[in-house]
């Protein structure tokens, strides 16, 4: 698998908001024309495989689940237009009730305490499931970034949430992922589903002071240093996020490499598959040098360990190989184009 995110299409579309306010068009404006036919096609001949497509339940249901047709419709034409582009695609619940994957780096998410949040978890679902659940080629991921208070209890949250969906879309490959933001180290805790059509994803971030450093969304002074890569770490832990950030020492290659071993192990034992469907570097924190270097190291070990990848992100939202109309970004030379892509980027990408 080989393939990219399309984030901030259906997801996170309150942070495209933000960028620019007075030019924002409204939820279903910029749906219609954020990504379309032209980008499906791109990304099949850039030669990618498959697109991973979020979904925040919010854009696309009210407070009670009821569907919001118009939303949804355009996600049949989204879905429609991936499929037939000759791309398979990963649908991902990227935010649900009662859990948001950032809120998570703060607060504990009342998902994993009120059943009622569960409830209409279940709910979207059984709805998501129904429209897409029997198209070839769909894959369904159950939700982005747990972050349960404990491995068991995501162990039991995710065995609910796939037992349910699983009644309803019988044929679909199921993505799960592990606890606290699909970090490697919680692969250790991981419980299998008892299915054979799973795949397991991991998120790769390592070290997250290098690929979120000066991230405005990331809250803790670790964040505000400036690091290369490779390079060696002091780092000093203020407490203000909820993030592990027990990576002090050296980072290189091989300290990436037994990172992820753990999501090794679990696939051995388990003889499970397993994906990486999430995994970049803040456009705004590390000098390109040492960004690519870390792509190179990371795409590298994908490729000699067999595991199949989604990057984040095809356009916008900070990690795009696109960059179009983010001001902040503007002025950056990797987007100095017409196009506005980051080509050495796309190389590395194109090249693994």
């Amino acid at each position: 698998m080989r393939g990219v995110n399309f984030g901030g299409w259906f997801s996170q579309v309150d942070a495209i908001e933000e960028k620019d306010p007075s030019g924002f068009p409204g939820l279903t404006e910029h749906i219609r024309g954020f990504l379309g036919p032209v980008d499906f096609a791109r990304v099949k001949a850039w030669g990618f495989d498959h697109v991973r497509l979020p979904l925040d339940w919010q854009n696309a249901f009210d407070r009670s689940t009821r569907p919001n047709e118009e939303v949804l419709r355009l996600l049949d034409t989204a879905v429609d237009g991936i499929l037939g582009g000759g791309l398979e695609l990963i649908l991902d619940l990227h935010k649900c009730p009662g859990h948001d994957f950032l809120d998570g780096t703060m607060r504990d998410q009342a998902f994993f305490s009120d059943a009622r949040h569960r409830r209409d978890c279940l709910r979207v679902w059984e709805q998501l499931a129904e429209r897409y659940g029997h198209r070839r080629g769909v894959m369904l991921e159950l939700l982005n970034e747990p972050v349960a208070p404990s491995a068991e209890v995501w162990n039991e949250v995710k065995d609910e949430l796939a037992t349910a969906v699983r009644k309803i879309a019988p044929r679909a490959p199921l993505v799960i992922g592990s606890n606290l933001w699909c970090g490697a180290a919680q692969f250790e805790n991981l419980r299998p589903f008892d299915d054979d059509n799973v795949l397991y994803c991991v998120h790769v971030y390592n070290p997250i002071v290098f690929t979120h450093q000066r991230a405005p969304w990331c809250a803790g002074s670790a964040f505000k240093e400036s690091r290369n890569y490779p390079g060696n770490y002091a780092i000093a832990d203020d407490g203000a996020s909820r993030l592990s950030l027990d990576e002090a020492g050296r980072w290189d290659r091989d300290r990436l490499e037994r990172s992820l071993e753990p999501v090794i192990r679990f696939r051995e034992r388990y003889s499970a598959r397993v994906v990486c469907d999430e995994f970049g570097v803040y456009m705004g924190g590390p000098d390109l040098a040492s960004r690519y270097a870390w792509m190179r190291d990371i795409l590298g070990i994908f490729r000699e360990q067999g595991i199949g990848w989604s990057y984040w992100n095809y356009k916008n939202l900070d990690f795009g190989i696109i960059s179009a109309g983010e001001r902040l970004f503007e002025r950056s030379p990797q987007y100095d184009n017409a196009a506005r892509i980051d080509v050495e980027l796309l190389d590395i990408l194109r090249a693994s």
